[in-house]
């Protein structure tokens, strides 16, 4: 049950982004936004094997299509500047501009090449930045860099979150300590497709570029990739991840005991930052776990579990508490996948809802009781494979529209 996972999960904020060794980060007010932090930096000491994924929206940011050409230039990085309450995408060549100068910036703040600096932009669509005060919060954030302010990090990536999003391990590998550190942000515009809103992951293990590459891949499929909370896939998707060794293992090897550990361990760090952006999805009240068993394959059952999770009316009707079960058939019959809809079966929170040949054994009134609360467990059963996924969204309420109804005023 995922309460219970979550329960497990190491959520401890000790270090944050900066718990794994030789990670320093600062989140300060540069002044894109009022009042709030709105300025992250994440430094490396030394240089850091990367892991990149970014947003597959034919509508790329500036910061995006930038990080990108430094990614495909480069295997290993020092720093990562992020801004939040402005995207700086569609903003044309001078936005371009404004990324590399981002980069440049803190390149000659740190002592290292642009070329080793993710950038990152989260925010407005449309709006140039305004570069000068973001330079001068790069420069003063420098100079502030610690390995006790992850907290003022998590903090200054926020836009409509309303909590910091941090999750963290540790553990051992051959009698050393290896930490991992994540912090995301996303409450809206949440699809993630190849990538996240946005989420940054360190660690002090030791990995070869295309091993590690390939993981953070594998893992974010698994994670980051099976949330849902509107059906918007952002322009400025990125996951970005550093490996700098520092822990003093050898470098982890696909098939061994100690890179499996570590694939679970980050696996259950991304997992938290994931369902903690969908458990704080705009105007959310419930957190909805998907789980579709008995697809013909692992891809039809995700995507019968995402037409579920992107469905308005299956979203609106869970925040109602209305256990309307033609809503869930129809969206996982508009998927694209095969299966018989005789076998279909519906169970909510431990409770019978549908059972096959499309019988129903409780009033409206009883099925409806098992929407009570805040975590909602639909499980699809197909009867016709054994394919099966899982993936979270959450409900969708008044507020919601409130929040993007006046989203730039």
């Amino acid at each position: 049950m995922l309460q219970e996972e979550l329960v497990a999960v190491d959520t401890e904020t000790r270090g944050g982004i900066t718990l794994a060794k030789g990670f320093r980060a600062i989140g300060i007010h540069c002044g894109v936004k009022k009042a709030k932090k709105d300025l992250a930096l994440i430094v490396s000491d030394v240089p850091a094997v990367a892991a990149a994924v970014f947003t597959l929206n034919k509508v790329q940011a500036a910061p995006v299509v930038l990080s990108k050409q430094h990614f495909g230039m480069r295997k290993t990085f020092r720093a990562i500047v992020v801004n939040s309450g402005n995207a700086n995408a569609c903003t044309g060549e001078k936005g371009y501009e404004d990324a590399c100068t981002m980069a440049d910036v803190t390149a000659e703040a740190l002592g290292v090449s642009p070329s080793e600096v993710f950038v990152a932009s989260t925010g407005v669509i449309g709006e140039r930045l305004p570069i000068e005060r973001v330079s001068n919060g790069i420069r003063a954030a420098s100079a502030l860099l610690n390995e006790a302010e992850h907290e003022s990090a998590a903090e200054a990536i926020m836009t409509t979150d309303t909590f910091k999003k941090v999750a963290t391990a540790t553990f051992e590998i051959g009698g050393r300590t290896v930490n991992i550190g994540g912090i995301a942000k996303g409450s809206g515009m949440i699809h993630p497709n190849m990538a996240t809103m946005l989420g940054f992951i360190t660690t002090d293990a030791t990995f070869e570029h295309d091993i590690f590459q390939a993981l953070v891949k594998s893992v974010v499929d698994k994670t980051f990739n099976r949330i849902v909370v509107d059906g918007d896939t952002s322009t400025n998707d990125m996951v970005v991840a550093l490996a700098n060794g520092e822990s003093g293992i050898a470098p982890l090897q696909p098939g061994t005991d100690s890179f499996m550990q570590f694939s679970l361990q980050l696996e259950r760090v991304l997992k938290q930052l994931a369902i903690d952006i969908v458990r704080d999805g705009e105007g959310a009240t419930k957190l909805v776990e998907i789980r579709v068993e008995g697809a013909l394959s692992d891809t039809d059952a995700v995507k019968a579990a995402k037409s579920v999770a992107l469905s308005p009316l299956v979203k609106t009707a869970i925040h109602g508490e209305d256990a309307n079960w033609g809503r869930v058939i129809a969206a996982v019959g508009y998927s694209g996948i095969d299966f018989d809809p005789t076998k279909f079966e519906i169970v909510i929170n431990d409770v019978p809802i549908l059972q096959q040949d499309f019988t129903v054994t409780l009033s409206n009134q009883e099925a409806n009781k098992c929407l009570k609360g805040e975590f909602v467990e639909l499980v699809i059963k197909l009867h016709h494979g054994l394919g099966k996924a899982t993936v979270w969204t959450c409900d969708f309420s008044e507020q919601y529209v409130v929040i993007n109804g006046g989203y730039r005023s």
